[in-house]
C-alpha cells in the first residue's frame, strides 16, 4: 500500500490587532519574520511559509524594514512565502458582500504587485461563521476550495463539498478540536507553556497526531497545519518534523509544502467526499464526540460597539452608492478624471478596519479607538470625491444662473427611479428678501423653487438656521467667508436611476416676499396620530405605535415597545445573567410632541422615559437597586407615497451592562422568516434547535443581518430595515415579535480587569424603518429602501460664482443618469474599473430571472460592447454588441458583473 502524503504547511494565524495594539503585535511580527527569513538563510527552515491567508502582514513588516523589499519580493516569486488571497482575513457578516469582494481584489493585486502569485486556498480558519455565498464569491476568483473551522461541527470526516445557493461548490477543510491550533497544541504542546522542549515526546505527539488525522481524513493527502494564533515557527520541534521527513517511515510521507499543493492534490480526489453542506455556517459549538470540540460560533460580536458596525456601513455606504458611482457618471459626462487613487487609499484605509477582532468589537480599548481614525480617512476621502463630482456635474448644467437665483442639483444614490418627496437644506443668500408672520416675530427667507422642466415645486418648510458661516475656496483666492440662511425644507421629486434633476431655486422679488405653500392637510389627524394613503398610526401613551396598513385592514399593536436586560458579557458574547430583570416601556411614561406637520412630511417626536437598573453588581451578581431614567427620544416620520414608517432614535446611554432592543410584534403566522446576507436572502427558522441545552454553545435567538429583516405569512407580516444595525431576531412567541439590537454595554476586554468604553456611555442614534407588508415582501425594494435609508439622497448647489469656477465642458441637460436596472436585482456596485464600466448585481429570489438593463445616453456615447465579467474582471464570455436595453438572464442567488467596453 503506497504512503499517504502528509502536508505540512508552517504559518501563523495573524491577528493584527487584538489583545495587544496594531503597534504591539506588529513588533512581535517584525521579529517572527525575520526568524522565518533567518531560518530560510542558514538553511534551518526548507520550505515555505504561508502568510496565515492574508496579505497585510507583508505589508506591515516592509513598513518596518523595508530594506527587506527586494528580499521578499524574490521569496514570493521563488514560492518561498505564500502570501493571499485576502488582503487581511475579515468577519464575513459584519461587512458587505462588495466590501468582501474589494477585500480579495485588494489582496491579489498587492502579492502581484511584490512579485508574487496569490495563494487561491479559500483560507478563513477563525472567523465567526462562515456567509452563504462564500463558495461562489471564491468561485469568482478562481479559488475551488476552503479552510474553515467555526459555524459547522462536522469534524469526521475532514472534508465536504459546500454549496452556495446558485450551485456553486468549493471543497472545504474543516480544522479539527482545536482548529487552525490542532497541530501546534498536540505536536508542539503549545498551549503548556510551563513544559521545556522534548524530542523524543514531540516525535511521540506527532505520531499520534498522524494517526488520529489519517482516521479522519477520508482521502490520501493529510493536513498538518502549524499556525497557531501569533505563533513563530519552532526550529526544535522543526527538526524532528525534518527527521521524520527522512525517515520516510510507512504508512505516511511527510513533506513541507503549502495549503496550495495540498488543495490541489486534494481536489484531485474530490469525488471521494460526499459530505455536502449547503448554505451559511452558524451552526453553535456541540460536543461532537469524546473530546470536546473548542469552535465557538460567538454570535456576540453583532451588536458589540456598535458604533464601530454603523462607522462601517456609512463608509461602504459612501463608496459603492455614491464616491465610485457619481465618480463614474462625471468620467462618462464630463471626461473628468476617474479617481481610482483616491478610491484605492480609501478602499485600503476601511478594510484595514475589517479583520475579525477589529471590526468584531471584541479587542481593547485601544485597537478599538485606533480604528476610529481608519474609518475617518475612509469617510474623508470618500465624501471629498463625491462632493468634487457632485459638484462638477451641477456647475455644469445647461443654462445661467441669476444674481438672484441658486442652483441646486439633487442626486439618487438607487439604480431605480426615485419618486417620492424628499428633504433638502438650502444655503439661501443672507442678502435674499425675508418675510414675517403677523407682527414679525420671526424673519423667514423667501423664495421659491423650479424643477427641471421650469414648473415650480411646492415645498414643506421645516426648519431654518439663520446667519450660517460658509466658506468658499478656490485655487488661485485665499478662502472666502460668507454667511447663508440655511432652510429645510420638504418637496417631491422624481430623479433618474443613479441620476440627477435639477432645481432652480429663486429669490422672491420685493412685492410678493411671502412664500407659502398649502400645509393643510398635513399628514397628523389629531395631536397623537397621522396617516397618509396606506398607513394609519396613532402613538399610544407609553410610546409605543399602534398601526394600521389600509391596504389589508391589518391592525399591529405595540410597536417601538424597548426592552432593557442585563449584559455581563464581552465583545465576544452578550451575557445574560441569571439574577436578570427584564424592563420594557410597556408601562413608561412617553412625552408626544408634534414637530412637523405637512403634506409631505409630518414628524412626531417620541420621548420614552424607561427606569432602568443604573449598573450590574457583580459582587451580588445581580442588577443594582439603584435605577436611573433611561430616555429614548425618538423621532417618527410618515411621508406621502409610502408604506413605510421612519424613526429616527436617540438614547442619552447613561446605564452600564446592559442591552436595549426594540421590540416590533408582527402578528404573523409563520415558522421562519428572512434577513439579508452579503449576496443573499436567508431563510432561518424561528424556534430554536430543540436539543440547544446539550450544546456547549447556546443557539441564541438574535442572529445576523446586513440591512433587513422580515417575517410575513399570506396577509400581513413586518420588515425592519436598520442603517448599521447587524443583530435582529424574530422571537418564538405567539406574536411573532422582530426584535431589532440597538446596543449592547459592557465592560469585559480580554486580558484586562474591565475597560469603559465598551459601555459606550455617549450619546447614541438610531437609523430604522417600518415596513408592513401583505405578504410575501419584494425583496429588492426593501434592498432599495435600506439603501435609501443608509446613503439618503445628496445636493449640490452652487451661487452663479461657484458655477463660473467650478463650470466644465460639456454641457449637461438638468436631468440625466448612469444606468437603469429593473428588479429583482440588487446593485452593489457600478464604478469605473481601467476603461469599462463595471456593473455588479445579484438575483435574491429562489429562482431565475430576467433583469432589464438600460444604459444611460452617456454610457451608450463611450462604450459599443458588453459582457459577463468574474470578480476579478476576467471575461466570462465574448462581449456583445450594446444596446439601449439589455435583457440579463440571472440564476438564483447568483451574482453577476457586466462590463461595458
Amino acid at each position: 500500500m503506497p504512503s499517504r502524503r502528509c502536508h505540512y504547511v508552517v504559518s501563523t494565524h495573524w491577528d493584527r490587532e487584538w489583545y495587544q495594539t496594531f503597534q504591539d503585535f506588529r513588533y512581535r511580527l517584525v521579529q517572527l519574520l525575520d526568524r522565518v527569513l533567518a531560518g530560510w538563510q542558514d538553511g534551518r527552515l526548507k520550505g515555505p511559509f504561508q502568510t496565515d491567508g492574508q496579505v497585510i502582514v507583508l505589508e506591515d513588516y516592509l513598513e518596518i524594514r523595508p530594506e527587506k523589499r527586494a528580499e521578499v519580493e524574490r521569496l514570493l516569486r521563488e514560492g518561498k512565502f505564500v502570501a493571499g488571497p485576502w488582503y487581511v482575513l475579515p468577519d464575513e457578516f459584519l461587512v458587505s458582500g462588495e466590501s468582501l469582494v474589494r477585500n480579495l481584489r485588494l489582496g491579489r493585486e498587492v502579492v502581484r504587485s511584490l512579485g508574487g502569485v496569490p495563494s487561491n486556498a479559500g483560507f478563513v480558519c477563525d472567523l465567526f461563521g462562515h456567509n452563504s455565498q462564500l463558495p461562489q464569491i471564491y468561485h469568482g476568483f478562481g479559488i475551488e476550495g476552503a479552510f474553515v473551522w467555526r459555524g459547522i461541527n462536522q469534524i469526521n470526516p475532514r472534508h465536504f463539498i459546500w454549496r452556495s445557493p446558485d450551485g456553486s461548490e468549493v471543497l472545504a477543510y474543516r480544522f479539527g478540536h482545536q482548529g487552525y491550533c490542532s497541530y501546534c497544541g498536540a505536536v508542539r504542546q503549545s498551549f503548556d507553556a510551563g513544559l521545556p522542549f522534548n524530542a523524543e515526546q514531540c516525535a511521540r505527539n506527532l505520531d499520534n497526531y498522524l494517526g488520529a488525522e489519517a482516521v479522519v481524513t477520508e482521502i490520501d493527502p493529510i493536513l498538518l497545519f502549524d499556525g497557531g494564533d501569533h505563533q513563530e515557527w519552532d526550529p526544535d520541534a522543526y527538526s524532528v518534523l525534518q527527521q521524520r521527513m527522512a525517515a520516510s517511515q510507512e504508512p505516511f510521507e511527510i513533506i513541507h509544502t503549502d495549503l496550495d499543493t495540498y488543495l490541489e492534490e486534494a481536489l484531485s480526489q474530490r469525488e471521494r467526499v460526499k459530505s455536502v453542506v449547503e448554505g451559511e455556517l452558524r451552526e453553535p459549538a456541540s460536543i461532537t464526540d469524546t473530546l470536546v470540540d473548542n469552535q465557538w460560533l460567538i454570535p456576540g460580536v453583532l451588536s458589540s460597539r456598535v458604533w464601530i458596525r454603523q462607522d462601517n456601513a456609512a463608509c461602504q455606504a459612501l463608496l459603492c452608492s455614491w464616491a465610485e458611482p457619481v465618480s463614474a457618471l462625471a468620467n462618462l459626462a464630463l471626461q473628468r478624471e476617474y479617481p481610482q487613487g483616491y478610491l484605492d487609499v480609501a478602499w485600503r484605509w476601511l478594510i484595514q478596519n475589517h479583520p475579525h477582532d477589529s471590526i468584531c468589537g471584541c479587542s481593547i480599548d485601544a485597537v478599538h479607538e485606533d480604528m476610529k481614525y481608519r474609518f475617518s480617512q475612509c469617510r474623508g476621502i470618500a465624501n471629498r470625491l463625491t462632493i468634487e463630482a457632485t459638484r462638477s456635474m451641477a456647475a455644469s448644467v445647461a443654462g445661467e444662473v441669476a444674481e438672484n437665483e441658486l442652483r441646486v442639483v439633487v442626486f439618487n444614490p438607487l439604480a431605480r427611479p426615485l419618486k417620492q418627496t424628499v428633504e433638502l437644506t438650502l444655503e439661501i443668500p443672507v442678502e435674499w428678501p425675508t418675510f414675517n408672520e403677523f407682527f414679525g416675530f420671526e424673519p423667514k427667507p423667501s423664495f421659491r423653487i423650479y424643477g427641471a422642466d421650469g414648473a415650480e415645486i411646492p415645498y414643506q418648510r421645516l426648519a431654518q438656521a439663520m446667519n450660517q458661516p460658509q466658506t468658499r475656496i478656490a485655487a488661485w483666492h485665499f478662502p472666502q467667508s460668507y454667511h447663508t440662511h440655511n432652510v429645510q425644507v420638504s418637496l417631491p421629486l422624481c430623479i433618474a436611476a443613479m441620476g440627477y434633476t435639477t432645481l432652480t431655486v429663486r429669490a422672491c422679488e420685493r412685492a410678493e416676499r411671502f412664500t407659502r405653500h398649502p400645509e393643510v392637510p398635513g399628514l397628523a389627524t389629531s395631536e397623537c396620530a397621522m396617516a397618509n394613503e396606506f398607513l394609519s398610526i396613532t402613538i399610544e401613551p407609553n410610546g409605543t405605535l399602534t398601526v394600521t396598513d389600509k391596504r389589508s385592514g391589518q391592525r399591529y399593536e405595540r410597536l417601538l415597545t424597548f426592552e432593557d436586560i442585563a449584559d455581563i458579557g464581552d465583545g465576544w458574547y452578550h451575557g445574560q445573567a441569571v439574577n436578570d430583570e427584564v424592563f420594557t416601556s410597556r408601562g413608561a411614561r412617553a412625552d408626544i410632541a408634534l414637530m412637523h406637520n405637512g403634506p409631505m412630511l409630518t414628524t412626531f417626536r417620541v420621548r420614552t422615559h424607561m427606569q432602568v437598573p443604573a449598573e450590574f453588581d457583580f459582587g451580588a451578581m445581580q442588577r443594582s437597586s439603584a435605577l436611573c431614567e433611561q430616555v429614548i427620544d425618538s423621532l417618527v416620520s410618515l411621508r406621502p407615497g409610502c408604506a413605510r414608517i421612519e424613526v429616527r432614535s436617540t438614547v442619552d446611554n447613561i446605564a452600564k451592562d446592559h442591552r436595549l432592543r426594540v421590540l416590533l410584534p408582527s402578528g404573523a403566522q409563520a415558522d421562519t422568516y428572512l434577513a439579508d446576507s452579503p449576496f443573499d436572502v436567508v431563510r432561518r427558522p424561528i424556534a430554536l434547535r430543540q436539543e440547544n441545552y446539550a450544546y456547549r454553545e447556546l443557539e441564541t435567538e438574535a442572529k445576523s443581518q446586513q440591512n433587513w429583516t422580515a417575517v410575513y405569512d399570506g396577509v400581513r407580516g413586518l420588515a425592519v430595515l436598520a442603517d448599521g444595525l447587524l443583530e435582529s431576531a424574530v422571537r418564538d412567541q405567539p406574536e411573532r415579535p422582530l426584535a431589532l439590537t440597538l446596543f449592547r454595554g459592557t465592560r469585559r476586554t480580554v486580558g484586562t480587569t474591565g475597560e469603559p468604553n465598551g459601555q459606550m456611555n455617549w450619546p447614541l442614534i438610531f437609523n430604522y424603518w417600518l415596513v408592513p407588508l401583505c405578504g410575501a415582501p419584494e425583496r429588492a425594494s426593501l434592498y432599495d429602501q435600506a439603501q435609501l435609508l443608509l446613503a439618503g439622497v445628496r445636493a449640490a448647489q452652487l451661487q452663479p460664482k461657484d458655477v463660473a469656477y467650478h463650470q466644465q465642458q460639456p454641457v449637461l441637460q438638468p436631468m440625466g443618469g448612469l444606468i437603469d436596472i429593473s428588479y429583482p436585482a440588487v446593485v452593489t456596485s457600478v464604478r469605473q474599473v481601467g476603461q469599462g464600466l463595471e456593473v455588479r448585481l445579484f438575483n435574491p429570489e429562489e429562482g431565475s430571472v430576467s433583469v432589464r438593463v438600460k444604459p444611460d445616453t452617456c454610457v451608450l456615447a463611450r462604450y459599443t460592447h458588453y459582457g459577463r465579467v468574474n470578480l476579478e474582471s476576467l471575461p466570462l464570455e465574448q462581449p456583445q454588441v450594446l444596446t439601449n436595453q439589455l435583457d440579463v438572464r440571472v440564476g438564483t442567488k447568483q451574482i453577476v458583473t457586466l462590463r461595458f467596453s
